[in-house]
């Protein structure tokens, strides 16, 4: 069934697929061209979007940036389509006032994200990247000893977790760690009094061995991790961020590296994706760093296309849903 939609992806690339990897572009988007035409850019440069745009009734968007000043020059839009959980990249007071509805998908990554959370701490803790390239290198075939460890290596059971942010993602992790055996403390901008581990954001840091970032970027959570709080943190204790690199004041991380007073960090996200190449996390001891791919399985963005299907399929019919604002 056709809903004569005109329908615009900007960056389709990576959300929808990535065409450089070896399996090309592995999403088809059949269920979605059932919806009306589709025209399909793997990027978009902001100097391009009105005029790719321009004829679109639904722009199906990632991180390009939607301003007041874009819906003022598409009349025609009618509904921007966010394949994404965050909406801090468009104006959302700006495409109401124009009649312009955003949806966006929520909790489509929430097991992925929590998995990679995980596996950010695991290799910090166990070092088993570290040890498999060691071994892959003939340093086990060379050893005087059945086994040798290159660097500490840490048990998580009876340590502590504090889980920063306690939406889906959050209370994920928190599941995750009991499991590892973990206690875990909680802070949220939401008060959850009912939960014992519920405590303040300075309790959360002093009392936790690693402390798990889930917050959203706003004016209020910028910076959230900076030198107070990183001075507040255990000596030693490691610091994950699968939400958002604008909560870290970076260079205040890096120092706490160098000084050796945060015993390791793990992130997926920076504050300038890409990072340039004199970031100041890019060469800092004790750090994991991954291209923002904690929410990128398979499984996660085919349920993101689904989703994002069911939104345009939804707003077509009259009833929109996930509707942001």
């Amino acid at each position: 069934m056709g809903y004569a939609l005109n329908i615009v992806l900007l960056d389709s690339e990576p959300a929808l697929g990535f065409s450089t990897t070896a399996e090309g572009e592995d999403l088809e988007l059949h269920e979605l061209e059932a919806l009306g035409p589709v025209t399909k850019y793997r990027r978009t440069a902001p100097d391009q979007v009105i005029e790719r745009a321009r004829e679109a009734d639904v722009l199906v968007i990632n991180k390009i940036r939607l301003t007041d000043a874009e819906f003022a020059a598409l009349p025609r839009l009618r509904l921007v389509s966010i394949t994404a959980t965050g909406t801090d990249n468009v104006d959302v007071e700006a495409a109401k006032a124009r009649g312009v509805v955003v949806s966006n998908v929520p909790a489509y990554g929430t097991d992925s994200t929590a998995q990679h959370a995980f596996a950010l701490l695991l290799e910090l803790t166990n070092q088993v990247g570290l040890h498999a390239e060691d071994v892959r290198k003939g340093s086990w075939s060379r050893a005087p000893s059945f086994a040798y460890a290159l660097r500490p290596l840490v048990e998580l059971s009876g340590r502590t977790l504090g889980v920063v942010g306690y939406g889906a993602i959050g209370r994920r992790v928190a599941a995750i760690a009991e499991a590892f055996g973990m206690s875990v403390l909680i802070h949220s901008r939401t008060p959850v009094p009912q939960d014992p581990r519920f405590v303040t954001k300075r309790e959360l840091l002093e009392r936790s061995d690693v402390v798990s970032l889930h917050l959203p970027l706003t004016a209020e959570t910028k910076d959230f991790i900076d030198a107070e709080a990183l001075a507040q943190m255990k000596p030693g204790s490691y610091l994950i961020n699968v939400a958002r690199g604008g909560l870290l004041d970076e260079r205040a991380v890096r120092a706490a590296l160098d000084s050796g007073h945060l015993g390791g960090l793990g992130a997926d996200v920076l504050s300038q994706e890409p990072p340039r190449p004199d970031h100041p996390l890019l060469t800092a001891p004790r750090t994991l760093l991954t291209p923002h791919i904690a929410w990128a399985t398979r499984a996660a963005r085919a349920r993101l296309l689904a989703q994002t299907v069911q939104n345009i399929r939804a707003f077509a019919e009259g009833t929109p849903r996930n509707v942001v604002g």
